[in-house]
């Protein structure tokens, strides 16, 4: 009986047996859901009150060079705003403590809180509170783990209570866990009435009307969202005590809701919002405050409409604004009416990454670009070793190169990342390099400067257990463990990281006591040529027969990006002043032109 064209009316209206005891309603139309939205108040800035173990009262702002991007309350009370100056923001506030940012520099293997940092030579670094966002979400997890949980940015969650809210009403009620044998509709049999809720210590409750009188009666919806309350107050607790971070929170029927009422009574509190006061919170509310309907949209609804409210739009039919809009724009019909149907989904894992510099001053030769490659490099390096500690087997399949020189469009070149079990900045670096080369060609100094390069790894994904090194990567080495155990042979020269490489496993094990042998051969498994020694000492045989592999992978490396990336073509010199044409582009394919609410939207 329960399908998509339930609405949010229905949590005002008939709740039945199976809408709590049915495993199939368990879904975003049921109106007993419960979603809560929790948001790590000036969660930068409160990182590093905690890291200095300053007292939470003090005014306390966290710098990126010489402007502020997060501001705990305490200082907000002087007015202090972000991306105010620090100059500016002292004058308002003698006593504010402003902390930089941790920042890379070359040559060092992690960020740090380096006195002399300046844009010029190092890199803002979020790893601090990408970590201490990890710890936080461990904790929700911990407390919660029935629940369904979606990081929905580095300092907020969604959260999915239903599953434990139904379980938590049968347990306190148990007469509700069989349906009565005199039931007029079987399981589609109304629930008895609610019991009245004491709503005392389980936050603000957003009133049903202005006059503050509630005058409606406790529905079991709303027995759910008091305990989705008590399950949040508990994480929101757990939090604070574990790791000192305050949290606020947003307890709704829906992400959307959830998420709106979650600012309401900040720092260190939470807001309930039940369906019967939807109305009343959401009619004065400015529309464009709600997620999507800013921007180009949003405009084109306030100027159809002559509208700046949810009330100015309420009159408003479902059929004229899909006849304006085209009929995705319902979704807009119903978010005005408080009703939203996204589910909360657990991020399986990061698919990328990317480190990025808009550099000041620009790049003008290619030392400059190793500079930084070096340190985008330290942060991939981190952070993809941060990765592995969560999930182990995690590596990525490429690493990808930006650059963006002057007001061209960006150019970017990508190769394979094979599996080492030596990663290092200087591993990662060094394939940068090359990639670099490729995009500005021969020559130290650039005809063309970059103002923003950005190094990335993607194809993120787990491999198999025992996955093999670079040495192996398409030969049929040992396992990585078994080689850590028995190899004496050194990893290959960092120049063949992208490549595809071969190392038997023979050169890794311990090799026979006799002080001579005949020349050592090896068969390329991809072309089956020979690579053959010359006589000579067992050890230098060895030597050489590595060697001679090396080289011959470097080979297959070259026909390998070339099949990846086609030919490779260099970069036009700078154009004549006296030639006007425009450089032959390949024709891009017209693509159909967006209609109704899609046209509102960049395509990315």
């Amino acid at each position: 009986m329960f399908g998509a064209s339930s609405t949010a009316d229905e949590s005002r209206g008939t709740i039945t047996y199976r809408h709590l005891l049915s495993p199939q309603t368990l879904n975003v139309h049921n109106p007993l859901r419960v979603v809560a939205l929790i948001d790590s108040d000036a969660f930068y800035a409160a990182c590093e009150q905690v890291r200095l173990g300053l007292d939470p009262t003090l005014p306390i702002a966290v710098q990126q060079w010489q402007g502020l991007i997060a501001i705990n309350y305490p200082a907000r009370a002087f007015g202090i705003t972000r991306m105010m100056s620090v100059t500016e923001a002292k004058k308002k506030c003698p006593s504010l403590i402003a902390v930089h940012v941790m920042t890379y520099k070359d040559g060092a293997r992690e960020p740090g809180y380096w006195p002399d940092a300046k844009p010029s030579t190092h890199k803002v670094s979020l790893d601090h509170y990408r970590r201490e966002s990890i710890k936080v979400l461990r904790v929700f997890q911990a407390t919660l783990p029935t629940a369904e949980i979606e990081r929905a940015s580095i300092d907020e969650a969604f959260f999915d209570l239903s599953a434990p809210v139904r379980e938590e009403i049968l347990r306190r009620y148990p007469y509700l866990a069989q349906v009565p044998a005199d039931a007029p509709d079987g399981v589609d049999s109304a629930l008895p009435p609610a019991p009245a809720i004491d709503w005392a210590g389980k936050g603000y409750v957003l009133p049903v009307s202005e006059e503050g009188a509630e005058g409606e009666q406790d529905t079991w919806a709303d027995v759910a969202l008091s305990i989705g309350a008590e399950m949040v107050d508990r994480v929101r607790q757990a939090v604070k005590k574990q790791l000192g971070y305050t949290t606020s929170a947003g307890i709704a029927r829906n992400k959307t809701m959830a998420k709106l009422c979650a600012s309401c009574k900040k720092p260190f509190g939470q807001t309930i919002l039940r369906a019967a006061a939807i109305p009343l919170y959401l009619r004065p509310m400015p529309f464009q405050k709600i997620r999507f309907l800013g921007g180009k949209l949003g405009d084109a609804i306030a100027s159809a409409y002559d509208a700046k409210t949810i009330g100015d739009l309420l009159s408003v039919s479902r059929e004229d604004m899909q006849k304006q809009f085209g009929e995705e724009a319902g979704w807009v019909w119903d978010i005005l009416r408080g009703m939203e149907f996204a589910e909360v989904k657990e991020r399986t894992g990061v698919k990328s990454m990317m480190a990025s510099k808009n550099v000041r001053p620009a790049i003008k030769t290619f030392a400059d670009g190793q500079h930084w490659l070096r340190v985008l490099s330290s942060e991939l390096a981190l952070r993809l070793e941060e990765a592995r500690d969560v999930t182990p087997n995690v590596w990525p399949k490429t690493l990808v190169l930006h650059i963006r020189q002057g007001f061209d469009p960006p150019r970017s070149r990508q190769c394979p990342f094979p599996y080492t079990n030596s990663l290092s900045e200087e591993h990662i670096a060094r394939v940068g390099e090359r990639l670099l080369r490729e995009l500005v060609g021969q020559g130290e100094r650039l005809h063309k400067e970059i103002i923003n390069i950005s190094l990335g790894f993607s194809g993120l994904e787990q491999g198999e257990q025992g996955q093999k090194s670079i040495e192996g990567f398409f030969g049929g080495g040992e396992p990585q463990a078994k080689r850590r155990r028995t190899g004496t042979t050194p990893a290959p020269d960092i120049e063949l990281l992208a490549s595809t490489s071969n190392s038997a496993s023979a050169s890794n094990s311990p090799a026979p006591a006799t002080p001579k042998r005949k020349n050592l051969a090896h068969r390329c498994p991809r072309c089956s040529k020979l690579l053959q020694t010359s006589a000579g000492e067992e050890g230098a045989q060895d030597a050489q027969l590595a060697q001679l592999k090396a080289e011959h992978e470097d080979f297959h490396f070259a026909l390998d990006l070339q099949a990846a990336d086609g030919p490779l073509e260099p970069d036009p010199p700078p154009a004549r002043e006296e030639s006007q044409e425009a450089p032959r582009r390949k024709k891009k394919r017209k693509e159909p032109k967006e209609e109704g609410i899609a046209a509102y939207f960049q395509k990315r």
